[in-house]
């Protein structure tokens, strides 16, 4: 038989649409200050698993959720399970958006709102992809499986509390990427770096703040430094300084004066972390501004220790946390934290992907030699997820990949990737789609989009690839 699966997606796009939409709406950012027992992760991601999972029981799915942090919608009775893993969480959102993130908005052919290219819109494409295969009462062997996660974008609690209580499957795929697929994926773990107290010793000016970032797997588009002024000449000097220096740099910003203080601010750009080298980073090109000018010890070495190791190094040399693997490519580093306070904590913390061929012990090690003299301490902080690589010629890789070139004409090949999706977690998985080559990658920036043309295409590739791999 043979099935148009194009077809069959056109004729329940709006349908779709309309459930994304649905799901858009909602801020799913996870939320522990306000989560209770009920909702642990906050009520935003609970209220989308809610969300998703009522669709499916709508459509006559099996679901469940477990303990508002993860669940899944099944169909079939297979012995085998077939997994399909995606994510209702998203990152924050910052003021640089031109529309309201959360209330979705179609331009030009593209579907913007925060989730709708991570991963809210590529989950929904997977979902319809089952729902296709049900509705046409499909001959399939296996059981599929959908796991939604509510946490994918920080420390994963969600999909670990899940798999300590449910069955998991050992195949399968993340719709939370490229196509034509991503099989190998980085580590990835942050870096948690603290300054020690350097004495009282005063400058011209005395660093109060430098504050950037939302999450370390997000580069900062834009920070801000508080300075006391001891010197009223100097302080001309350095306003001056620094509109000279935005009108030089690849940043905007402004200066103002309030209360006897100084506060400067940058704004950069905003990237995914696992390719830094697209974003521009505020926290470190503020940094170096500040190295040229008098501050307190403290304040001075927090932004020479900074400027030095860390801006515009986006694979670690600097810190000797660099290493390159043939197929995993290369390790990216990229300071994404900053939290600077003159009586409180004094802090940077990098996310950093690499390849096999290092250990996150022999990057801590490293990192502590190269800082050693810069007064700090180090240490791993948050979930720490290993390389993982599933070879091209797993049936799996070769089935997906078949899929993908018959759908598009293009040749299909193996990547890797800097980014973590739930593919990782089994087995023999990997993410697949939905971002087509070429396309922008707006992952975790403002102004996030998907395009509407490539959400369905993805979805009808879902679907032969589903039951190809099911039947």
């Amino acid at each position: 038989m043979t099935i148009d699966w194009q077809k069959e997606v056109e004729a329940r796009k709006d349908d779709l649409m309309n459930d994304l939409k649905e799901l858009l709406r909602i801020d799913s950012v996870r939320d522990v200050e306000h989560g209770t027992k009920e909702e642990p992760l906050g009520p935003g991601p609970a209220n989308a698993l809610r969300k998703v999972l009522e669709i499916g029981e709508r459509d006559g799915f099996v679901t469940k959720n477990i303990e508002n942090v993860a669940g899944h919608i099944e169909y079939g009775d297979g012995e085998e399970m077939f997994g399909l893993l995606g994510h209702v969480d998203v990152v924050p959102v910052d003021d640089n958006w031109d529309t309201d993130p959360f209330e979705p908005v179609i331009k030009d052919g593209k579907l913007y709102a925060r989730g709708s290219a991570d991963d809210k819109g590529p989950s929904i494409a997977a979902y319809y992809a089952m729902k296709i295969i049900k509705e046409l009462e499909l001959p399939i062997s296996k059981k599929i499986r959908f796991i939604f996660g509510t946490d994918e974008e920080s420390e994963w609690v969600g999909i670990h509390r899940y798999m300590e209580v449910e069955e998991m499957p050992k195949v399968g795929f993340s719709p939370d990427a490229n196509f034509p697929i991503i099989n190998g994926e980085k580590g990835i773990l942050s870096y948690e770096v603290t300054f020690k107290d350097q004495g009282a010793e005063a400058g011209d000016f005395t660093l109060v703040s430098f504050k950037a970032g939302l999450r370390t797997n997000m580069v900062p588009g834009d920070a801000a430094a508080v300075l006391d002024v001891h010197d009223q000449d100097k302080a001309a000097e350095l306003k001056a300084a620094f509109e000279s220096f935005i009108a030089e740099q690849d940043v905007d910003g402004e200066v103002k004066e309030e209360n006897g203080q100084i506060i400067l601010t940058t704004i950069g750009k905003g990237a995914h972390a696992q390719e830094p080298k697209f974003g521009i980073n505020a926290g470190t090109y503020l940094v170096t501004f500040l190295v040229d000018h008098n501050l307190d010890a403290n304040g001075m070495n927090y932004v020479t220790t900074i400027a030095k190791y860390m801006h515009l190094d986006y694979n670690g040399k600097k810190l000797n946390a660099y290493t390159k693997h043939d197929v995993m490519g290369e390790t990216t580093s990229s300071a994404n934290l900053y939290d600077y306070s003159k009586d409180g904590d004094k802090k940077v913390t990098l996310n950093i992907r690499h390849p096999e061929g290092i250990t996150k012990d022999d990057i801590l090690a490293n990192m502590q030699e190269v800082l050693k003299d810069a007064g700090v301490s180090i240490e791993i902080i948050g979930d720490v997820k290993t390389p993982h690589y599933v070879p091209g010629d797993d049936p799996l890789v070769k089935t997906l990949l078949d899929v993908y070139e018959e759908h598009t004409g293009n040749k299909g090949e193996e990547m890797s990737i800097g980014g973590g999706t739930y593919g990782r977690i089994l087995e023999s998985g990997v993410a697949y789609g939905a971002m087509f080559p070429g396309e922008e990658n707006v992952m975790h920036q403002p102004n996030e989009f998907m395009p509407i043309d490539s959400l369905y295409k993805a979805t009808a590739i879902y679907a032969d690839a589903i039951y190809r791999l099911v039947k």
